[in-house]
């Protein structure tokens, strides 16, 4: 893999296969889907009831194994492999890291499923008998399930491959360059685009699900504060006014703004969750978390698999269980890309475990406490019209819970204030992303055109409006498990490509240890010349003269000759990057690359001690490093003659043929 299946470098911009496929499919759907409301929501129940009774069982094995492959991943060998080059280092701290991780897990979905999911898995279980300890025990199970490590893990999975991809092989930062060890440079074709275009569609519908999930409960807040109706009409005002602001800030860029009150929107979920905790009874709330966890890591292998299927047939596992799996499904490329984005230079084990559990922590400790305060009012204190809520107006069941509380008008308009703004900053996220996953060019560390972050907006403002107008949360669940199919088999391919990618970096790994003559000589002037270049520190133009002199022209020199052999070859001089590279192709095989690059670096403290005043200004000093296509080898150049750059070349050069040899 190499910089030379990339785009053209320039502006980012708009890539026209991706976009028109997938923008195509999106419009169509939901002119249909308006047109014809009540038909398209009978089509689309019908759809998820045949997914789930002929698919269901393919979900929950594919899942599963999302999740075994990430975590077999991170304890392999594998582990180790960095996601960039080798020399590349974390760009935030572990604590920053960990925080971003942190604010991955929290949306406004948070809010809708917390209360109403477990008492309505209490109220109509999908074995025993309702309304007893052991349906609502099993209820906070199912809760965990469809909460916990799967989900992560096909975000880690994504996550994953997008940022091996992008950074290790500067590969665009795009689903298709997973497929590289399968089609090589076809990704760039129909076929790359195809995947990039299902990925699309799916997150459009993945958001859009969220989107109307957000909207009802928003609504349902209004509601109860201000006596505002629940209506489509009303629901749609409200994802426009949302959607709107949330384009707003996507194109205006007011990053620092949203920051903060992202993090403000951080600190008040975190005060709701201890208020609800400490408010209610707590130490009931503890021991059911403790027990819950408990109970989820036990049966975790078990419910991985399990589909009722020696029970009475029945809708529940396609309206839970498949429909979460195929949620997370597709939500995958929208947080992936977000966790790649943060995590360039940390090696897969740190980023796997990192991914699975930091976020995994808070978001079961809110589930619980939340669940098991309503099973605790359901169960203990009478309060039936609470569970009841659950089937017939899931949206407004937490605020019934707040109800329960102290200062619960105070507290009910702070969640409805932590919802908007939740709803807020994750449509803005989506659309930045959505940009990005439809354009091309640039560096992996650039967003889509800012034309592309209102289009895609309103074409989930457009998705969210039609799947509420053809049957509210049914109509928002079918399409989910629709759309998210084709795409679950793209990441069964994603997983192959990344796998037969590590395999041959492993390959690659023992060839660099295949032993080699010695390069003949010494460096000039003999070992008092050595000496004295060990303990010298050049500058900046002392390096730069010497690959201008010395690193270039024997690049030019071999090129030269390989040219001779037939080889595809190409030398790129990068002033920009004070670097010179040479690059052999061998068609479909993987190219051989040979860069120098200028690095700078703080001169130790000894040698800054026997300096004069002018150079004691000078506190840095240069080398000429080695750069393969995983990166930086560790060792200069600076000193060798260019006979001895030339022997250096070649003795990369038959390390790679030992590696293309060690993978036939």
């Amino acid at each position: 893999m190499s910089a030379s299946s990339l785009p053209p470098s320039g502006l980012v911009r708009m890539n026209p296969p991706v976009f028109y496929f997938s923008a195509s499919f999106i419009l169509l759907f939901g002119i249909v889907v308006i047109a014809m409301p009540e038909q398209a929501g009978a089509w689309l129940l019908a759809a998820q009831n045949w997914a789930a009774n002929t698919v269901g069982w393919y979900y929950m094995l594919a899942m599963t194994l999302y999740l075994v492959f990430v975590v077999v991943t991170a304890l392999s060998g594998y582990g180790k492999i960095k996601l960039g080059a080798d020399h590349d280092e974390p760009e935030f701290s572990y604590l920053s890291w960990a925080g971003m991780l942190f604010a991955a897990g929290i949306s406004i979905t948070l809010f809708f499923f917390c209360v109403s999911e477990p008492l309505t898995h209490l109220a109509q279980p999908p074995q025993g008998t309702a309304g007893t300890p052991e349906a609502a025990r099993q209820a906070m199970q199912i809760l965990f399930l469809h909460w916990g490590l799967h989900g992560w893990g096909v975000f880690a999975f994504v996550g994953m491959a997008l940022a091996y991809f992008a950074y290790r092989h500067n590969l665009p930062l795009a689903l298709r360059s997973a497929l590289y060890p399968l089609i090589g440079k076809r990704i760039n074709g129909p076929i790359g685009y195809a995947v990039d275009g299902f990925g699309i569609i799916a997150t459009v519908f993945g958001l859009g699900a969220d989107m109307g999930f957000g909207v009802l409960h928003l609504n349902s807040g209004l509601d109860y504060l201000f006596g505002i109706a629940h209506t489509q009409w009303i629901q749609v005002g409200l994802i426009t006014l949302m959607m709107g602001a949330a384009i707003i800030v996507a194109v205006s860029g007011v990053d620092k703004g949203v920051r903060v009150m992202s993090d403000i929107n951080m600190l008040l979920a975190c005060a709701l969750l201890l208020f609800v905790l400490f408010a209610g009874p707590t130490q009931h709330l503890l021991n059911t978390l403790i027990q819950n966890i408990g109970d989820y890591l036990g049966a975790l292998p078990m419910k991985s698999f399990d589909l009722y299927a020696y029970d009475k047939p029945s809708d529940w596992l396609g309206g839970w269980t498949v429909f979460y799996w195929a949620w997370w499904i597709a939500w995958s490329p929208f947080v992936g890309l977000f966790i790649a984005r943060i995590s360039r230079g940390r090696t897969i084990r740190e980023f796997v475990f990192g991914v699975l559990l930091i976020p995994l922590g808070f978001t079961l400790a809110w589930m619980s406490i939340f669940g098991n305060s309503a099973i605790d009012q359901v169960l203990n204190h009478g309060m039936s019209a609470l569970g009841m809520s659950a089937i017939d107006s899931p949206s407004m069941t937490l605020y019934l819970l707040l109800e329960t509380y102290p200062w619960s008008k105070t507290v009910i308009a702070v969640t409805v204030f932590i919802s908007f703004v939740f709803f807020v900053t994750s449509a803005d996220s989506g659309t930045v992303v959505l940009s990005t996953l439809s354009a091309k060019g640039g560096n992996p560390d650039e967003d889509g055109p800012k034309w592309l972050r209102v289009f895609w907006g309103a074409m989930t403002a457009l998705v969210t409006s039609a799947l509420l107008f053809s049957g509210s949360i049914d109509a928002l669940k079918s399409a989910v498990v629709l759309t998210s199919l084709p795409f679950s088999l793209i990441l069964l391919l994603m997983m192959w490509g990344l796998h037969k990618a590590f395999y041959l970096e492993s390959q690659k790994q023992i060839a660099q240890l295949h032993s080699l003559a010695p390069v003949a000589g010494s460096r000039r002037g003999g070992w008092r010349q050595r000496l004295s270049q060990a303990v010298h520190f050049p500058s900046r133009d002392e390096v730069y003269r010497f690959l201008d002199t010395t690193v270039r022209p024997a690049i030019e020199e071999v090129s030269a000759v390989f040219v001779e052999k037939g080889l595809n070859v190409i030398t790129q001089p990068d002033p920009v990057n004070d670097s010179v590279s040479l690059e052999i192709g061998h068609g479909e095989e993987h190219p051989f690359i040979y860069q120098v690059q200028m690095r700078g670096y703080f001169t130790p403290s000894f040698a800054r001690g026997g300096m004069g005043s002018k150079q004691l200004n000078n506190r840095r000093y240069y080398r000429a490093e080695v750069h393969l296509s995983e990166g930086s080898q560790d060792y200069d150049l600076v000193g060798y003659t260019k006979d001895q750059i030339i022997n250096d070349i070649l003795d990369q050069y038959e390390r790679h043929l030992q590696f293309l040899h060690l993978v036939r």
